[in-house]
């Protein structure tokens, strides 16, 4: 895994390392990460993510300084709600190339695959269609987009094919997949039917 200030070389991680706002993190082709933050929210990165941490400001005697926002480019991730998305959850964004996704109270599986996976080598990664990709483990997600809010309670699944078009809910695992290493806990996706 690597991170990379804008403007500098991107830096190897290794267990432990500190990131900071305005990195961008990314994992190899085989490479799974745990991002554990300060207000114990956390992120579980698959192989062949990228995702920017645009900003985290957090202090638990401030509440009022909250915010979290982060940007997945591509790939996928797992996300556990922290303090900061407990008591702030207006205060935390992930923006996809599809969606702006926003919590209440969650752990939620996102994957974002722009299409180019085959060529990249990693045609077996997913059986996916292009696009954003949401399940919503625990508590719920809004969704917005060009074409409207949307809201994603616990066990839904759902697909945006781009940021002008609506969703399509799933009733069942469309073919996600989220294998994580032991040690990350616990996947919590429902089988594909």
């Amino acid at each position: 895994m690597t991170a990379q200030q804008p403007g500098s070389a991107p830096r190897a991680l290794a267990p432990q390392s500190e990131v900071q706002a305005g990195d961008t993190l990314a994992t190899g082709r085989d490479a799974y990460a745990l991002v554990r933050f300060i207000d114990q929210s956390e992120m579980a990165l698959k192989p062949a993510t990228t995702l920017k941490v645009e900003q985290f400001v957090f202090d638990n005697a401030l509440p009022d300084n909250d915010s979290a926002g982060f940007r997945l480019v591509k790939g996928g991730l797992r996300s556990v709600t922290g303090l900061l998305g407990q008591r702030n959850k207006e205060r935390f964004a992930l923006k996809t190339p599809s969606a702006t996704i926003g919590i209440r109270g969650t752990t939620f599986f996102l994957e974002y695959l722009a299409g180019d996976e085959a060529a990249a080598g990693l045609a077996s990664a997913s059986p996916l269609e292009p696009g954003l990709h949401v399940y919503v483990g625990e508590g719920g997600l809004s969704l917005v987009n060009q074409a409207g809010v949307f809201r994603y309670d616990a066990g839904q699944f759902g697909y945006f094919k781009d940021e002008a078009t609506a969703p399509v809910k799933m009733p069942s695992n469309p073919g996600m997949r989220f294998d994580l290493p032991p040690g990350f806990g616990p996947a919590t996706l429902p089988p594909k039917l």
